[in-house]
């Protein structure tokens, strides 16, 4: 009973690991992206453009918290002896990656909604 839990839990974090990949692919923005060069993007760009890649961002921000959610209740699936094993540790890997993207493309919607405020446009709904 206990082989066949591990094996559907192996099977469940690699299926997790294979579509999380995907997932970066549909992102408003680039997680990695140096905040520099997006105050540099900023610059050039018009009212339109700016609302219109804020609310990229902000999308991409309410999936990668989805997906944080779904890690977490998987993370809580573990026993306490799982915990200190590799596959928890795969997950509390996974998780922090997804919090450190989660926290850069905040910093980047930031830019972003500052320099519409700063041209004198409505931010409204773009708060997170």
């Amino acid at each position: 009973m206990k082989t066949t839990i591990m094996v559907i839990l192996c099977c469940g974090l690699a299926i997790a690991m294979v579509a999380t990949p995907g997932c970066e692919k549909k992102e408003g923005g680039e997680a990695s992206k140096p905040i520099e060069q997006v105050q540099k993007e900023v610059e050039k760009m018009d009212v339109d453009a700016l609302r219109a890649k804020a609310n990229k961002i902000k999308d991409a921000i309410a999936d990668k918290q989805g997906d944080l959610e779904g890690i977490a209740k998987k993370l809580k699936e573990f026993s306490p002896t799982e915990m200190l094993g590799d596959d928890a540790k795969k997950v509390k890997a996974e998780m922090d990656d997804l919090t450190k993207a989660i926290k850069d493309l905040k910093a980047q919607l930031d830019v972003y909604i500052s320099k519409l405020k700063e041209k004198g446009a409505d931010v409204t709904g773009l708060d997170i």
